[in-house]
């Protein structure tokens, strides 16, 4: 039986065999949380090329909710999660860029991590450092890199520029707000809440718009004499899409990089033209990291910054892995802060 293939207690004959099987995370159709099911599996050997990975803490993303009510359409049934860390158990032929006890980390996929165990393509694996935690490890990879291809690639932020993160406390950007502050930025960031305005103080942000109280639009404009930033990084999609566009200076580049709020409509691209010649860009973290040599030069540069202290990364919520229906549900109700981890 291929990995995939579920066996589940209601159909197991042996009580012992469900018991020792591994777990994992599975969709059999597209909805709301309860659709996550948790189901013993069955794990084959790893194929040429492959790593068997033992995971001590998966990663929670917005991206996974995503994935289960299918506004980005998987096989089903399916796996979920693309993020975690934990320990090479076994390797496949061929496979040279990891051996059994190392300690690593990987994130954007292959679809699976949502499991105690499983298989994965070595090539997608990074070491991870003795000074980062597996729990650090699991809460940074993908938030992490994903701001690591954002401030670094998208568009390269510079000394002295003005940007604009949305959703200041959330993972990806209170990541995102602390390494643009170390690369010099003016760090403008948008939150929701007071409670969130502290945090992302906290964490690298000059001046932060709680946009449930204030228009974010006319504050960015306040806050840079007028001019607008030089970059918006945005997350949150829909509610925000338009603002971000009169947010930016002329020739400024709007990088939407989620759909939080729901997905962007079509744009009318001479839009672009009377804004000010502007750039928008939809990029993903596949893109960026499809090549080894490009995701090991990111995850290098996460894994400096984060050692240098420069970025803090903090799990904020801590679920047992089986019940990730829950930590969907906190997620999408914005009752999170920072990064969440799963353990298995």
């Amino acid at each position: 039986m291929k990995f995939g293939a579920v066996i589940t207690s209601l159909c197991s004959n042996n009580d012992n065999e469900e018991t020792t099987m591994p777990h994992a995370i599975r969709i059999h159709q597209t909805g709301g949380p309860e659709v996550l099911s948790w189901e013993a599996v069955d794990l084959p050997a790893p194929g040429a090329g492959e790593a068997t990975i033992r995971h001590h803490a998966v990663g929670l993303n917005y991206i996974d909710t995503y994935h289960r009510t299918g506004l980005y359409p998987l096989p089903l049934p399916s796996g979920i999660g693309l993020e975690g860390a934990g320990v090479v158990e076994a390797v496949g032929e061929g496979v040279s860029e990891v051996k059994v006890g190392d300690r690593v980390a990987y994130a954007g996929g292959p679809i699976g991590a949502y499991a105690e165990v499983r298989n994965i393509p070595a090539h997608r694996l990074l070491a991870l450092p003795d000074s980062i935690s597996f729990e650090t490890g699991a809460a940074m990879m993908l938030q992490g890199l994903t701001a690591a291809y954002l401030l670094r690639k998208t568009y390269r932020v510079q000394p002295g520029d003005a940007v604009l993160i949305h959703a200041a406390a959330g993972g990806v950007g209170l990541i995102a707000c602390q390494w643009a502050k170390a690369l010099g930025a003016t760090v403008i960031g948008t939150v929701g809440s007071a409670a969130k305005a502290e945090l992302a103080m906290a964490h690298g942000c000059d001046h932060v718009i709680n946009y449930s109280s204030e228009n974010f639009t006319q504050r960015v404009r306040e806050i840079t004499g007028g001019e607008g930033v030089a970059v918006v990084y945005d997350g949150v999609g829909k509610d925000t899409f338009m603002g971000s566009l009169d947010s930016l200076r002329p020739m400024g580049m709007m990088v939407a990089y989620g759909n939080a709020s729901g997905p962007v409509p079509p744009l009318d691209l001479l839009l672009l033209s009377q804004k000010g010649s502007l750039f928008v860009t939809r990029p993903t973290i596949t893109s960026y990291t499809a090549k080894r040599a490009d995701l090991v030069d990111l995850g290098s540069e996460l894994f400096e910054v984060v050692a240098s202290g420069k970025v803090r990364v903090e799990v904020n919520q801590t679920y047992a892995l089986k019940d990730a229906a829950q930590a969907h549900r906190d997620l999408e109700a914005r009752k999170t802060t920072g990064s969440t981890i799963l353990l298995p």
